[in-house]
């Protein structure tokens, strides 16, 4: 487990590094939704994951806010809010690290040790031309500590954003593959 959040880790801090800057270009809402494989890592309780997000076009400087829920087939359920970037590798490929807190229950699922429950990801899409985008998310899943069992766990995602409006169009002289994903 920690082996390959390190190699995530790293992956993001690296292209935080080298990344463009966020979009010129105004993005829309999307609805997103997702089914993945929880427990990947550390294999203590198997299931398929369901997500559904809102994430919002409204901005915080480069930072946008979104709402999800998350289930499993084994009745685990994750209600969560947080911040989200995203970060534009030319028109087609979108790189989005989010934070999220939330409310986690475990149903007959996996034990987190406690309600509250942190998750931080990273998200890899491509957009297409009517910029929903489809891509794969690895995220972690734990409480932080704050408990005094704190198994965590991974999860591996296929991703669809649908677009809710179509954003704007920057204007021409802004026009740059690097930094505008129009």
């Amino acid at each position: 487990m920690v082996g390959i959040f390190k190699f995530f880790t790293t992956i993001l801090v690296c292209g935080l590094v080298v990344c463009p800057l966020p979009s010129v270009a105004k993005e829309p809402s999307f609805l997103t939704f997702s089914i993945g494989y929880f427990d990947l890592v550390q294999d203590h309780n198997q299931a398929s994951e369901f997500r559904f997000e809102y994430r919002s076009d409204k901005k915080l400087s480069f930072f946008k806010p979104f709402v999800g829920v998350m289930g499993t087939n084994d009745s685990s359920f994750y209600g969560y809010g947080g911040f989200l970037l995203d970060l534009f590798y030319g028109r087609r490929w979108v790189v989005t690290p989010s934070l999220a807190a939330g409310y986690y229950e475990k149903g007959s699922g996996l034990d987190l040790g406690y309600e509250i429950e942190f998750r931080s990801s990273v998200e890899i899409s491509y957009r297409f031309d009517n910029r929903s985008r489809l891509g794969f998310s690895f995220y972690h899943l734990s409480n932080a500590s704050i408990s005094n069992t704190n198994p965590g766990t991974e999860v591996l995602s296929v991703v669809y954003s649908f677009p809710l409006g179509s954003g704007s169009e920057p204007s021409k002289q802004h026009n740059s593959s690097l930094h505008n994903p129009s």
